[in-house]
């Protein structure tokens, strides 16, 4: 599961549409809905938010916004708009962190979308989040993502860090 903080405008297609999927999980997990999933760590953020689905369906909202703009057609019944909120905190670390991973992704998947996202130097937040200075998210540090790459793709990724 991949709950990028990052601004849904900087996803290629198959990765928006992944992060549909992905957050309605997370989204039926945080409600109860399902036994998997529930330990994940990129829920904690949201499960720490005072108003926990009320945040989860503000998540949604902007990847919904996002796929309308695009031409896309979610669907519109599975969430709702959001009310007024606090935002959730995201680190300057987990942002440049998540910039370089997506940029690993899109280097094959789509090269062009890569080449275009290459020369951007500060990253928008995902509309729920406000940036804070900081190292990247405890909740990141082990997982799944950063075991199942490479050596050379993990030093890639650590250049890009120290670029942004």
């Amino acid at each position: 599961m991949r709950l990028w903080s990052l601004h849904p405008c900087y996803l290629d297609s198959v990765g928006l549409v992944a992060l549909w999927r992905e957050a309605l999980l997370a989204q039926a997990v945080l409600r109860g809905k399902t036994t998997g999933y529930r330990h994940h760590p990129q829920l904690l953020r949201f499960r720490q938010h005072p108003q926990t689905l009320s945040a989860i369906n503000a998540y949604l909202w902007h990847i919904w916004q996002e796929a309308k703009v695009r031409g896309y057609r979610f669907d519109r019944q599975k969430v709702r708009k959001p009310e007024k909120l606090p935002r959730l905190k995201v680190t300057t670390g987990q942002i440049k962190f998540e910039a370089g991973h997506l940029l690993a992704k899109l280097k094959n998947r789509d090269p062009e979308q890569h080449f275009a996202l290459k020369k951007i130097t500060n990253f928008k937040p995902h509309p729920l989040f406000s940036i804070k200075q900081g190292k990247v998210e405890g909740w990141e540090k082990g997982t799944s993502l950063t075991s199942t790459l490479s050596q050379g793709e993990r030093e890639r990724e650590q250049q890009t860090f120290e670029k942004n």
